[in-house]
């Protein structure tokens, strides 16, 4: 007898059963029953957002070049495993040359990012012009928690494409994973359970967006939203609940796939400018210091 493997949920750097205790199949492209997937909960909606607050302010600390060095060995990580994955995007439907393909691009991905984490902090900083004795600066601050929902149509470039440029600028998640393929989903998680990235900076549930995504959109402690291509009634309603703590939503377009560019704006979506004043001292002769 075949025995299929249960993906567990990713919470904290821990991989728990639900709470919930319900699980339901995987089906592959001709339907063929292929794994076990965890139904999360509410209640793991909750869990996973309390996990990724605690690990947020110690993660935003890290400095950009730490942080990248991270992001590598990601990559380095997802390619020992790549035919893993692409063995998975097969049985999820995928041509073995859309798989492989697919696949390299999440590893050119994942690079691409560790080449933004220690320099979109000079972009998107400045020293404004000031009619007063003040030096003023604009720096990117992370926003905080944010929830993700997984593009739905890839199985692991949508769902990476959204992860990296958020954790990178100092950021923890919440990830409500593609419900139809969420092996690449939970195996990226493995990914990052063996790598650099400490618990809790990226927290991955499986199960269905509707029953998830209303908690995750109405938390409190959720400070922004990024939105792959959902129903638009799922859409409004999470738009609607999150403006209780005026959450900044990102909804990007259903074609959230290998032609999506990327670039500084995923980042800096993600990140808030804080603006400081300094005073300049007057000094005698007619000098300033500070």
């Amino acid at each position: 007898m075949e025995i299929l493997k249960t993906y567990k949920l990713y919470i904290g750097g821990q991989f728990p059963r639900t709470e919930s205790g319900r699980t339901y199949p995987v089906r592959g492209a001709n339907g063929n029953h292929v794994a076990n997937a965890c139904l999360g909960s509410r209640k793991d909606v909750r869990n996973a957002v309390q996990a990724a607050r605690k690990a947020q302010s110690a993660w935003a600390v890290r400095s950009g070049f730490n942080r990248s060095q991270i992001l590598y060995r990601i990559a380095e990580i997802l390619e020992d495993r790549k035919a893993q994955f692409v063995s998975e995007l097969i049985s999820m439907g995928s041509s073995t040359a859309d798989a492989q393909n697919e696949v390299q691009s999440s590893i050119d991905r994942c690079v691409y990012y560790a080449g933004w984490s220690d320099k979109y902090q000079a972009l998107l900083s400045s020293v404004n012009p000031v009619a007063t004795p003040h030096f003023n600066f604009s720096v990117p601050e992370a926003m905080g928690v944010v929830g993700v929902v997984s593009c739905q149509r890839t199985g692991l470039i949508g769902l990476i494409s959204q992860i990296l440029p958020v954790i990178l600028g100092g950021n923890t998640i919440v990830v409500i994973a593609n419900s139809d393929q969420p092996l690449g989903a939970i195996s990226f998680a493995e990914v990052l359970a063996t790598s650099d990235v400490p618990g809790g900076v990226v927290n991955i549930l499986t199960g269905q967006i509707a029953e998830l995504l209303p908690t995750l959109a109405g938390h409190m402690d959720v400070n922004a939203l990024s939105l792959a291509y959902i129903d638009a009634d799922l859409l409004k309603a999470a738009q609607e609940v999150a403006i209780d703590n005026l959450k900044r939503c990102s909804v990007y377009a259903e074609d959230f796939t290998l032609q999506t560019s990327q670039g500084l704006a995923f980042i800096s979506t993600f990140q808030e400018i804080k603006t400081t004043w300094h005073p300049i001292e007057q000094l005698s002769g007619g000098g300033s210091g500070y």
